[in-house]
């Protein structure tokens, strides 16, 4: 009776140390796994949040352009009113001096 009790313990043992080592094995993959998908998923995140040579330098020069245009703009910003009128004013005064010369000299 001792033989089967020892024979069961010992196969009973030996089952466990099996077991053990499936689920020790089975972790190990499983932890590779989990690596793989993280390293998968960062590199998909880096790639989402990198924008392409060939965009960057796309947006670089329509960002050049909106700058030159903004320059010529200002540049060649309209008159304002009260400028115009300062402006009609002298327009005026010659006038009117020319107008004087004039019938200064047929006079």
């Amino acid at each position: 009776m001792t033989s089967s009790v020892s024979f069961r313990i010992t196969r009973t043992a030996e089952d466990l140390a099996q077991t053990i080592t499936a689920l020790s094995q089975r972790l190990v993959k499983l932890e590779q796994r989990q690596e793989a998908l993280e390293l998968q998923m960062r590199q998909q995140q880096k790639d989402l949040n990198a924008v392409p040579n060939e965009e960057i330098s796309t947006l670089e020069g329509v960002e050049a352009l909106l700058r030159e245009t903004r320059e010529l703009l200002d540049s060649t910003a309209p008159i304002t009113e009260p400028e115009m009128a300062e402006d009609s004013s002298q327009h005026d005064s010659w006038g009117q001096e020319a107008e004087t010369e004039a019938s200064c000299d047929v006079a």
